[in-house]
Order: structure tokens, then C-alpha cells, then sequence
């Protein structure tokens, strides 16, 4: 069964998904389950924050006025503005996926982002368990959402995730190159 949920674990993008709600109950257990993620010296460095309901229009106003601000004219998109604005309001939730270093700093900081790429990954499978689609967005804004959502000092958000129940009889096609193309056996 894990194999089966792993292999099956895709991308499935806001504009796929549907109205249904997704309970407060089962984003407890996603997040719980992000929680199990290890973590070296148990620094456990993740910080989740739910964007619902109205929370969602005002991401989804926030990352259209810095597209907006910060695309030159020349590069500027009337249709990436509107998918920009679109994707959070198509969502059921948003949780920006955050971090917060050891404040002793006993270890190097990949190995706490790595801890929090793994608690991403557990929702991810969850999701996937659950009939729920969903992606990691690292947008260009991401360095200034703090100007929407509260921030401790030395909290740093990694990306969005987004979430919304689809059909999924319509689940996107997986591929991946052959594992003996990435493996060198050493013996």
C-alpha cells in the first residue's frame, strides 16, 4: 500500500480542484502526520500556517500585487496575473510551510530545511492517501509574506502548499528515468 501511495504521489495544481471542503479535522491530520518527519537532533524546525476562507482572498490579493509591482512591463502577463490570482481562491486551504532555525545553531541549515522538505513530504503522501490534491509553490514573493502573515524573528517560509479535493480519475501521468540510471553500487 505505502508503495502504491508513493508511486502515485503527483502535482495536482488548484485549477483541478473542486469546491469540497477540506475539515479542519483532516488538515489536523496532515499536519500531524508532517510532524513525524524526522528530524536531526530533534530540532523539529517546521511551523505550518493555515490560509482559509477570507485568509485565501487575501493571499490570493497579495500575490497578485507583487507580480504586478515586481514584473517588468515587458515581461508582464494580463493571463499570468489572472492564474496568479485564481490559484489560492481555487484552493480549499493554503499552508505556508515555514522554518525556524535552532536558535543554538547546532547544525548546518540544509539539514533543517532538509527536516521540513521531509514534513512537506508526509503531508504530500497523506494528501495523496486522502484523495486530496496538492503542490509546493515557491513563488517569488515568498521572502515577503511576513507582510501578511504573523512571523517570528528568524522564521523563514519555504513555499506554499496548496490543496483542494479533484477527481482523481484524472490524475496526472507519473514518470520517472530508471532508478539503475542514478545508482552506483560501491562494493
Amino acid at each position: 500500500m505505502l508503495n502504491n501511495i508513493i508511486k502515485n504521489r503527483r502535482a495536482v495544481f488548484p485549477n483541478m480542484y473542486n469546491d469540497k471542503e477540506i475539515t479542519k479535522e483532516t488538515i489536523n491530520q496532515i499536519l500531524e502526520n508532517a510532524n513525524w518527519a524526522p528530524t536531526h537532533r530533534r530540532t523539529e524546525p517546521w511551523l505550518f500556517k493555515v490560509i482559509r476562507g477570507k485568509g485565501l482572498e487575501k493571499l490570493s490579493q497579495f500575490l497578485g500585487d507583487f507580480y504586478q509591482k515586481n514584473t517588468p512591463a515587458e515581461k508582464f502577463s494580463p493571463a499570468k496575473l489572472q492564474k496568479t490570482l485564481k490559484k489560492p481562491l481555487q484552493s480549499s486551504c493554503v499552508i505556508a510551510i515555514c522554518m525556524q532555525r535552532d536558535p543554538e545553531n547546532r547544525l548546518p541549515e540544509w539539514e533543517e530545511i532538509a527536516a521540513v522538505a521531509c514534513a512537506v513530504q508526509n503531508m504530500w503522501l497523506t494528501c495523496t492517501d486522502l484523495g486530496i490534491g496538492s503542490y509546493w509553490s515557491s513563488p517569488k514573493s515568498i521572502n515577503t509574506i511576513g507582510e501578511i502573515l504573523p512571523m517570528q524573528e528568524g522564521e523563514r517560509c519555504l513555499g506554499l502548499f496548496y490543496m483542494g479535493y479533484y477527481d482523481t480519475s484524472i490524475s496526472p501521468p507519473g514518470s520517472r528515468t530508471p532508478i539503475g540510471e542514478k545508482v552506483i553500487w560501491v562494493d
